[in-house]
């Protein structure tokens, strides 16, 4: 009986303990019971009945599938070689389980056909410029495909594109005609940018040499209007004076002046002397001063 109670036990453990499972936070199990879908379960610890229950164990951390090598054609007919990287994570454990055999690998399928399709609308130029438009399409393009399976793919990355060694060898040239064809304007640009400062510092200089003759002008002007009026109020000054002596001199002084002049213009044997006065006033003058003397020396 000792014999058989053991055995029992130990059909017992064989039996019970194929049938506890203790799941991880990350880890769900898809329970199937007779066959039928029961629920996914987890974490932690699940027991399933013996011969009765079966468990599929899924992982709902995110993952990548790599698509290494896809010979492809863009729509302009060049050949490329490209490498993808999926990332996916199972947000259905039942359905990635009872929809589809091997979502792994139906993902990684669908991954490649439909990375096919999607060069083969996109030139090679656009192919090599516009990765981010590309990871995008492919992104929502597999997603459409592997939602049906409780799977989502979170993001696509193209991760090498290879084009033909001919092709290659055309872009380096292309290269580097760009750069001399940039290295020409930039030096086009300095020169026309140089040829504008000297144009604009010669165009300063004249300004300020005009500027300056201007200014010296004005100055001069200035300094001959005021010399002019210096003159003038000198010359007005000297007649005021003149008119103030004159004003003061008596009929003997005139008539010494008078005298003077007379004998300053008939000094010369060739001058001719035209008196531009009443001569008889002179006589009378003469007349009056004689009288006037000889009655003072009396």
């Amino acid at each position: 009986m000792l014999i058989s109670a053991i055995i029992a036990a130990l059909l017992l453990l064989i039996l019970i303990l194929p049938n506890i499972k203790i799941l991880n936070e990350y880890e769900r199990a898809v329970i199937f019971r007779l066959g039928r879908l029961v629920d996914a379960k987890g974490p932690g610890i699940v027991i399933l009945i013996p011969i009765i229950d079966r468990a599929v164990k899924v992982d709902l951390r995110e993952a990548f599938i790599e698509v290494k090598g896809q010979r492809c054609i863009t729509k302009d007919n060049a050949p490329v070689d490209i490498d993808v990287l999926i990332y996916y994570r199972v947000v259905s454990p039942e359905d990635s389980v009872i929809k589809v055999r091997d979502f792994r690998g139906a993902t990684f399928g669908i991954a490649q056909t439909t990375l096919r399709s999607v060069i083969g609308d996109i030139v090679l130029d656009d192919l090599l410029a516009k990765r981010e438009y590309i990871n995008m399409v492919l992104r929502d393009k597999l997603d459409e495909v592997t939602e049906r399976w409780g799977v989502k793919v979170t993001s696509v990355e193209l991760r090498e594109v290879i084009p033909p060694k001919k092709v290659q060898d055309a872009m380096v040239k292309q290269i580097e005609a760009e750069r001399e064809r940039r290295a020409m304007v930039t030096e086009a640009e300095g020169k026309r940018e140089a040829t504008i400062k000297v144009a604009e510092g010669n165009a300063r200089s004249e300004v300020l040499k005009a500027e300056g003759e201007r200014e010296a002008w004005i100055m001069e002007a200035e300094g001959e209007r005021t010399a002019m009026i210096l003159e003038a109020e000198g010359k007005a000054a000297a007649l005021e004076r003149i008119f103030e002596s004159a004003r003061e001199m008596d009929d003997n002084t005139l008539l010494l002046y008078y005298l003077k002049a007379l004998e300053n213009i008939g000094g010369s044997d060739t001058s001719h002397l035209f008196i531009p006065i009443d001569f008889s006033r002179l006589a009378a003058l003469l007349s009056r001063n004689l009288q006037k003397t000889i009655g003072e020396n009396k």
